[in-house]
């Protein structure tokens, strides 16, 4: 039996009648290989039954705690049903993008049932070519992208031939716990919640200057220096930019509706900008991204003169964290240069604007996020959190949105022997964080994009992919442009006087201008990995 840590069960709290908590993600299957030339319920199901032992998230259900005195329990599920967690459907024809995507959008609205292991995957057929999706979400409070993909892997292979599982020892049943033993430790942690947060407290003012809505209070920068001498902190942090988020259509209170779209990109397009301009793959993302929210602004005439702010999810697992139920994760927190209209200047900004972002992230403290969550005890947080998030949305908000970009295999993979065409993920929206986001994964030589939206503030979600790919068609020009640029430099640099053309008797070096002393080599380019 394994507690909820805080920011696990923040997750919990934050559900809604308008927000629901997991993260997803559709696969698009090609079953041409598969040895029935199909995948079926049933197939899909006698999968899981062999490998459910990999993937922790999948057997585990939540215990509450009674009266909500402190943080659920994770307990092994003795009595999981997998065929109540996997359903079929089929799309009307023609079955295109746009069906799929509204089917797929209903079932992301709806929230899980919390008495069995919180996950669902839905197997739909109808697509055209014989293809078939697998839409797949798990519970946030469970997992977090990195961990979500490690479970995706777990069920799937390398060839149109299944691998053998090792089928896992007989583990004795988990008792479920008594009711009685769980209030007294709840009513235990109750009396020494303040130190715990006391500690917390600490930790977060810290680091005041990089949390959203924190960082803008005035003398926040101050604050948190001070609070770094105290705590004996003397290690220079990075100053970061301004981090207020203007006021934006997508952001405010949101419906429990939900709408989706997704896109690929080819990643040697991607990559063949970054190597260009010096950068990282996640620094043309970042500006793609930027560039599509602009250009959506603008049609909307709605575009501020501020910078949008974006929450940017980071996997802080380590080998002493590294259980596979649960988030390990931080945000870094930085503008995205909407306001900038020059592409090049656009890339140039988000490229320093993520540079430092990391920077300052690599000598902060990860918990933050966690630290925050942690504040206030268990029963407070699991009643007041959804009137707090719909109060934030009404009010301001910390972030524009959340941009997630999860590394993914670069070779295909097969599931029950059907080939994965791609995969488009899928995150949360809440009222803190806006009724938009944007998450990618790299899989198999392309990059991958799901855009969730709220369609009472978004009515065209679908647009929003056509300006990431108008902006990666930008950027591609912008690369060729400079590439060209250069080569032109480069062909009208005289060359280097050979033997034959040197004066008779010279000196080697005579004639040559002396270096000025005023000047210096560039900077070398500092490699940022994605």
């Amino acid at each position: 039996m394994r507690q909820l840590t805080a920011l696990d069960a923040q997750f919990l709290s934050a559900e809604s009648h308008t927000t629901a908590s997991h993260v997803g993600g559709v696969a698009i299957l090609d079953p041409a290989c598969a040895p029935t030339g199909t995948v079926t319920r049933d197939g899909l199901i006698n999968l899981l039954r062999e490998r459910i032992h990999l993937a922790p998230p999948l057997r585990m259900r939540i215990a509450d705690v009674p009266l909500s005195l402190d943080r659920p329990y994770w307990i092994e599920d003795a009595d999981l049903d997998l065929r109540e967690h996997v359903y079929e459907s089929t799309l009307a024809a023609p079955g295109d993008d746009d069906q799929l995507a509204e089917h797929v959008a209903r079932i992301h609205a709806r929230r899980l049932d919390r008495s069995r292991p919180l996950w669902e995957m839905h197997l739909i057929h109808g697509l055209p070519d014989g293809r078939v999706a697998l839409y797949t979400k798990v519970h946030h409070c469970a997992i977090d992208g990195v961990s979500g993909a490690e479970i995706l892997a777990s069920l799937m292979d390398l060839s149109p031939e299944p691998r053998l599982v090792e089928t896992p020892p007989e583990v004795p049943a988990e008792q479920t716990p008594e009711q009685i033993g769980l209030l007294a430790g709840g009513l235990a942690r109750s009396v020494v919640h303040p130190v715990a947060a006391l500690r917390s407290f600490t930790r977060a003012v810290a680091d005041l200057d990089a949390i959203p809505l924190a960082s803008a209070l005035p003398g926040a920068r101050m604050i948190a220096r001070a609070t770094r001498r105290l705590l004996g902190d003397e290690r220079p942090r990075p100053e970061l930019p301004p981090l207020a988020a203007p006021r934006t259509p997508f952001n405010g209170v949101i419906s429990g509706e939900r709408s989706f779209a997704f896109g690929s990109i080819p990643l040697e397009e991607i990559r063949r900008v970054s190597r260009t301009f010096g950068m990282s793959v996640n620094d043309v993302v970042m500006t793609l991204c930027a560039s599509a929210l602009r250009r959506w602004l603008i049609s909307c005439d709605a575009l501020p003169d501020q910078p949008l702010i974006a929450a940017v999810p980071v996997a802080v697992r380590t080998a002493r964290g590294s259980e596979t139920i649960g988030n390990q994760i931080s945000a870094m927190i930085t503008p995205l240069a909407t306001n900038i209209e020059c592409p090049k200047e656009r890339l140039s900004t988000v490229r320093s604007a993520m540079l430092a972002a990391k920077r300052r992230f690599a000598v902060s403290p990860a918990t933050w996020l966690n630290d925050v969550c942690a504040l206030f005890p268990a029963p407070f947080s699991a009643l007041a959190t959804p009137a707090l998030f719909r109060l934030a949305g009404m009010v301001g908000t910390g972030v524009n949105l959340i941009v997630s970009n999860v590394p993914g295999p670069p070779f295909p993979l097969y599931l029950c022997g059907a080939r994965v065409l791609s995969y488009y993920p899928m995150s949360v929206l809440t009222d803190v964080t806006g009724a938009l986001s944007i998450t990618c994964i790299s899989y198999d030589g392309r990059l991958d994009l799901g855009v969730v939206a709220c369609p009472t503030r978004v009515s065209d979600v679908w647009s929003l992919i056509g300006h990431i790919d108008e902006a990666m068609e930008e950027l591609t020009t912008l690369a060729k442009r400079e590439r060209a640029a250069e080569r032109e430099s480069a062909a009208m640099e005289p060359e280097e006087p050979g033997p034959a053309q040197r004066q008779p008797g010279a000196a080697e070096g005579a004639g040559r201008a002396a270096p000025d002393p005023g000047t210096a080599e560039p900077d070398a380019v500092e490699k940022i990995p994605a």
